[in-house]
């Protein structure tokens, strides 16, 4: 019976994750290439510790400083900016500096890859704090997006402690078993991020939440950002984009995001992707009296699930859109949600 080591089997199922995902999105993704990283760095060491494959040996230090740098480029793309080649070549230096180091000061290989993974994973979770904006989380996603990639965070902080530590085992000559061990929670973590990256965002939003009065508000200044909101979604349609974030939203209204953001919580009580989502549903309503079968329209009005789509429907027409269409009379004027 042939027996497969652990990094080598977490190899092989990030690398099944990766294609499952990319068949269900049908497009490449820069976290993509985060997973592809953990699935390599998870090779390289079944390679080095398992088969003795020492000529693959200086690949390890580089990749192992390779990925946080990567998941803080697969972090900004995907929850503050658009992905950029002129900002993302600079996060190259680590893995640059690392092979240097391999090739002219190996005795500090250890406490670089340290410096790197805590350096970033650290970077991650502050980028992650509660008062930061997150301009490119998708307005559905709710606190999915920030959880995921606090997750990432943490483990990158964590599994930079094992190469302190066999920084120190080195320094008194007891390394032993634990450079295997450390590399094998190496390849766990890898296994555990990729599963986070891939994690799908259709989950129930909570709901929101009452906020302290904060001073000096307008009220008219309120109800004027609410109906240039208004006019804005109703004339361009932009809750039909599946994709819509309350950073294009307020760049097109010319206005902070928090600013948008706490408006619509004090004028309607809800969040930004509830409030966009009554949009969806009362488009999805006039297509649904159109004849149009409910597969269509819950993507033809901004959906991206069906399980999402179900869900904002019963919450606000009170049943399911198939429910909803038979107790639907024929001359019934169009309800308002």
């Amino acid at each position: 019976m042939i027996a497969l080591p652990l990094p080598l089997i977490f190899c092989l199922i990030i690398l099944f994750l990766l294609i499952h995902n990319l068949r269900e999105l049908g497009h490449w993704r820069v976290f993509h290439t985060l997973l592809v990283l953990c699935a390599f760095q998870s090779l390289i060491v079944a390679l080095v510790h398992y088969y003795g494959v020492q000529a693959v040996f200086p690949v390890l230090p580089v990749s192992a400083c390779a990925l946080p740098a990567m998941a803080w480029i697969a972090f900004r793309a995907t929850l503050i900016a658009p992905f950029s080649i002129k900002t993302a070549l600079p996060h190259a230096l680590p893995a640059c500096f690392s092979l240097f180091c391999l090739l002219f000061a190996s005795q500090t290989l250890d406490f670089v890859i340290f410096l790197t993974t805590f350096g970033y994973g650290s970077a991650i979770l502050w980028s992650l704090r509660p008062s930061a904006d997150l301009p490119l989380a998708r307005l559905a996603a709710g606190p999915v997006p920030r959880r995921v990639w606090q997750g990432i965070g943490a483990i990158f902080v964590i599994a930079s402690f094992g190469d302190l530590l066999i920084l120190f085992a080195l320094q008194r000559g007891e390394i032993g078993w634990l450079y295997v061990v450390v590399n094998v929670i190496w390849s766990l973590s890898m296994l555990v991020i990729a599963g986070l990256a891939l994690i799908r965002e259709d989950v129930a939003e909570p709901e929101p939440q009452d906020r302290p009065e904060e001073p000096e508000i307008d009220p008219a200044n309120d109800a004027a950002l609410m109906q240039r909101l208004e006019t804005l979604l109703r004339q361009e349609q932009l809750f039909l984009e599946p994709d819509l974030t309350l950073s294009r939203l307020a760049k097109r209204l010319h206005v902070p995001i928090k600013q948008l953001s706490a408006t619509i919580n004090r004028h309607t009580g809800e969040n930004v992707s509830r409030y966009v989502n009554g949009f969806r549903i009362r488009h999805a309503c006039d297509l649904l009296r159109a004849g149009q079968p409910v597969t269509e329209v819950l993507f033809a009005s901004g959906f991206n699930t069906k399980s999402n789509f179900n869900r904002e429907f019963l919450r606000l027409m009170g049943a399911s859109p198939k429910t909803w269409l038979a107790n639907l009379e024929p001359d019934l004027p169009r309800q308002k949600i």
